[in-house]
């Protein structure tokens, strides 16, 4: 059997880390206390080349087509990350994806049974799971559709009473009032 060591930077992956970093997030990590950092740290070794603006201001001022401010519909400014540390950020993202599927595959060929092992393992424990959350969802759904058809009947049955009552034979439609004829 041929036996796989786990790389260090793999291992390195799955420890916990008492770092809660809290500002911009690219691909859910830190922009200014990881991504900053790391690309100053490879373009000082010269395995990158960013631009000192894209480093030094790192998020910018949305715009529209027209060249105007980009605002959210709740009236803030809209910001994103400058465009040439995204696409190197995306290259990172990218590359370790590519390292995780390696890895992946590298356990799958040199481990064959081990790893058919822990995916029958894990779908045998994660099948009672499953089972429970769509049970829980389809009750949801079920009491869900209850109450809509609930309140739409509620709703259908108040308007004749409220209109008989309040209208005095006259029907409204829009701000418009029509007599009523028989």
């Amino acid at each position: 059997m041929n036996e796989t060591q786990t790389p260090s930077y793999i291992k390195a992956l799955l420890q916990p880390s008492s770092r809660k970093p809290a500002g911009r997030k690219a691909w859910s990590i830190d922009l200014e206390q990881v991504w900053i950092p790391f690309f100053l740290a490879t373009n000082t070794v010269g395995d990158t080349c960013l631009p000192p603006d894209s480093l030094g201001a790192p998020i910018r001022l949305a715009y529209d087509a027209d060249g105007s401010v980009r605002f959210s519909k709740a009236g803030r400014p809209v910001t994103k990350i400058e465009k040439e540390l995204a696409g190197s950020i995306r290259v990172v993202r990218d590359n370790f994806t590519a390292g995780l599927q390696g890895f992946t595959e590298q356990v799958m060929v040199s481990n064959e049974a081990g790893y058919k092992a822990q995916v029958k393992l894990a779908r045998k424990a994660g099948s009672p799971i499953m089972a429970k959350d769509k049970a829980n969802l389809d009750k949801a759904f079920a009491l869900a559709m209850e109450k809509a058809i609930a309140e739409a009947e509620a709703e259908a049955a108040a308007e004749p009473v409220a209109e008989a009552e309040g209208n005095c034979g006259v029907k409204t439609h829009g701000k418009e009032k029509v007599p009523v004829t028989a």
